[in-house]
């Protein structure tokens, strides 16, 4: 996969965010850790997801939720950056379901800058391993 030279990537899953910056080449990354960006998702509804019994309804468990709302706070998170234009160009790599949560949050500007996604969990792995698995992708 191609991650150009000062590119951004976020990696994210349900609950973690890391922000990184390819100092390397297009087709060989080398990511430097920029922040973990703490990112507060308010769960809207949750207790109204519990039945009167305390239990779940299938709307899903509060964990489920949060894990939702971690996506889009993070995408909103991405959008203020791109708007002020501190992100030029962005990877982001995340498990599918929290890449899927996060893409109806993109805003244009965005998803412009975006130059490629990729649907791995690789938040607990170094930058190092991450590199060489968007050289392999």
């Amino acid at each position: 996969m191609k991650v150009p030279h000062n590119a951004h990537v976020a990696v994210v899953d349900g609950e973690h965010f890391r922000l990184m910056r390819n100092t390397g080449q297009i087709f060989e990354p080398q990511l430097e850790p920029v922040a973990e960006p703490r990112i507060t998702a308010t769960v809207p509804g949750a207790e109204a997801a519990s039945d009167d019994r305390g239990g779940l309804t299938t709307a899903g468990t509060k964990a489920d939720l949060a894990e939702i709302a971690h996506g889009a706070a993070v995408a909103h998170w991405l959008n203020a950056k791109a708007l002020d234009g501190e992100i030029e160009q962005l990877v982001i790599v995340a498990d599918p379901r929290t890449l899927g949560e996060m893409r109806p949050h993109y805003h244009k500007v965005l998803q412009a800058r975006i130059v490629a996604e990729l649907a791995k969990d690789l938040t607990w792995e170094s930058p190092r391993r991450i590199s060489e698995m968007l050289a392999a992708a």
